[in-house]
């Protein structure tokens, strides 16, 4: 069945319930080995933090919180996936419901709140799946754990994911985590962040490799923020920044139904504002750190203009919801077609 004719389908029922049912599909679609004859899988090979990705299209956090479907995704021709948020410990997250959708303006509003298994089980899954490729990990702050205290969380979560990690993201920066956006702020940033680089150093030197660290941002900030993050992030030889995370803005939604819903706004309304914000980072520190661009991409045009932002990658995620998987292969071409117009040009 196309996605055009489960759509609908899906937006009948609940949208966190048909969050998992589409997961629940895709497995079964995986297992019965049917993903490989559906989807293609198309080569633009790609350098980011130092990892060869096979093409620069990747899946962002939040699809996959417990990392328990990294096979059935890793078939529909992401070059990389990322799994998590993920916590030390397990928590339910915030109460339901807690997942909108604007379908008018293909945008959704969480308020999720890192609901998760916990690390241990993340691992537990990650050691049964057979995918061999490029997998980050986004890791985050229990809702319990004080914000002065979270670099402990971090710390904790760094360890026990760093050997089964091709990359991972420190996500400072979701709406539905009360006080973590003020790890933003230059002073707590810096102390997080000079904990996490001594932290990555030292698991470096034991596993005898490195792996590559990313800070994942929101799209709500002023010129300052902008450039108290960027300098931090270099002091500190961050490898990555993925901008953005979800907006608390509501421009573009504000005369539909569930627009005053608490959370965070992603899809197509953030997708100006991210790009903006990406860009501005690119100015800033795109000569050392490597920028993954996310936020509202539903097009292969709009994952072009994240790259010609200063993207060395993208990811998707609500453009998934309201695309369907075909997405992936669409943002591929459109960039493979890109890149060798850009071949020719110069």
């Amino acid at each position: 069945m196309s996605y055009a004719l489960l759509r609908p389908i899906l937006f009948s029922m609940d949208p966190e319930q048909a969050h998992e049912k589409t997961l629940e599909l895709l497995e079964a679609a995986n297992n019965a080995h049917l993903l490989g004859f559906i989807y293609s899988k198309q080569a633009l090979p790609t350098e980011c933090m130092g990892i060869h990705l096979p093409n620069p299209v990747g899946l962002a956090a939040g699809l996959d919180k417990n990392g328990a479907y990294i096979d059935a995704l890793s078939e529909l021709g992401f070059g990389f996936l990322e799994i998590g948020t993920v916590t030390p410990r397990p928590q339910a997250g915030n109460d339901k419901p807690r997942l909108f959708r604007i379908k008018q303006t293909h945008a959704i509003i969480n308020r999720m709140g890192f609901n998760n298994d916990g690390v241990e089980a993340m691992i537990a899954n990650i050691e049964r799946a057979k995918y061999q490729g490029v997998l980050g990990i986004n890791i985050g702050k229990n809702a319990t754990t004080a914000v002065e205290n979270a670099l402990d969380d971090y710390i904790y979560c760094l360890e026990r994911v760093y050997p089964y990690a091709s990359y991972i993201t420190i996500n400072i920066s979701s709406p539905n985590t009360k006080n973590l956006r003020d790890l933003q702020s230059a002073d707590a940033l810096s102390v997080l962040l000079d904990g996490i680089k001594n932290c990555q150093m030292r698991l470096a030197t034991s596993y005898g490799f490195y792996v590559p660290i990313a800070l994942k941002i929101a799209p709500d900030l002023d010129l300052g923020q902008v450039d108290d993050i960027a300098r931090t992030v270099l002091e500190f030889d961050i490898d990555g920044l993925i901008a953005t995370n979800t907006t608390l803005s509501r421009t573009g939604v504000e005369s539909f139904a569930h627009c005053n819903e608490a959370g965070g706004l992603s899809g197509r309304p953030v997708n100006h504002q991210s790009t903006l914000i990406l860009s501005q980072f690119a100015d800033r520190i795109a000569h050392k750190v490597d920028l993954i661009g996310v936020g509202g991409i539903e097009t292969g045009e709009l994952a072009v203009k994240k790259i010609r932002a200063g993207a060395k990658a993208v990811q998707l995620y609500s453009g998934l919801v309201y695309k369907g998987p075909g997405l992936v292969m669409d943002c591929v071409q459109a960039l493979t077609g890109d890149y060798y117009s850009q071949q020719n040009n110069n």
